[in-house]
């Protein structure tokens, strides 16, 4: 990808970072596909000539607004590791921050998965998708780490396979959530509890089972 224009000064940057934040609304609605920068220039306060300075091209601006979005979300799992001191903290503080960017940001999710699956035919935006995800399995891998440090149990998987489950389960849940299906949330919370529990040996809490007798009473009742 071509390199933005000089100069490359801390203002300059600053600049591209508050254009890229404000253009992100806008990214997650339209997608790659159906974006331009003049496009996004008429969908924002910003004008083309503006973006087209601080821009080469709408992958440059994709590209800086997807990692800082993604640089938050990474933010926001680490705070909930180095607050949890138990299982059931640190688990509840993970699915409740799973379930809770789902609802609210689902548009900027959808843009990531989008830009992910071109890089799959864009080369020239490959490494810098690599490294977003590279951070984002980093991330998965801290919060597994801290669950092993609090179980005092190994975690049973490579950081990639922890990742790749996790990353599975989301954009398998996201798809539904978009289709409205509004069960998906909890379903994917109930189902990360689960892979959690796998991952580092912990046994899910099981319900008591009703006795015969119980059974049989609320059967007569």
């Amino acid at each position: 990808m071509a390199t933005v224009p000089q100069p490359r000064d801390h203002k300059f940057a600053e600049r591209r970072a508050e254009l890229g934040e404000a253009a992100l609304q806008t990214l997650a609605e339209l997608g790659y596909a159906r974006t331009s920068l003049r496009e996004i220039a008429q969908n924002s306060e910003f004008s083309h000539g503006v973006l087209h300075y601080y821009f080469t091209d709408k992958l440059d601006l994709i590209l800086c607004s997807v990692r800082q979005y993604k640089a938050r979300c990474v933010k926001r799992y680490d705070e909930v590791t180095a607050t949890a001191t138990t299982y059931d903290e640190l688990l509840d503080g993970f699915v409740a921050a799973l379930g809770d960017t789902l609802r609210k940001e689902a548009p900027m999710h959808r843009l990531w998965y989008d830009l992910r699956a071109q890089s799959l035919f864009e080369e020239a935006f490959r490494a810098d998708v690599a490294e977003i995800d590279k951070s984002l399995e980093k991330m998965i891998w801290r919060v597994m780490s801290r669950f092993a440090e609090i179980t005092g149990e190994p975690v049973r998987v490579p950081s990639s396979v922890a990742y790749a489950s996790f990353d599975g389960l989301f954009q398998q849940s996201l798809l539904k959530y978009l289709s409205g299906d509004k069960k998906a949330v909890a379903a994917m919370q109930a189902n990360v509890r689960l892979v959690v529990s796998r991952l580092v040996g912990v046994e899910l809490p099981v319900k008591p089972r009703r006795s015969a007798l119980a059974r049989n009473r609320l059967n007569t009742a």
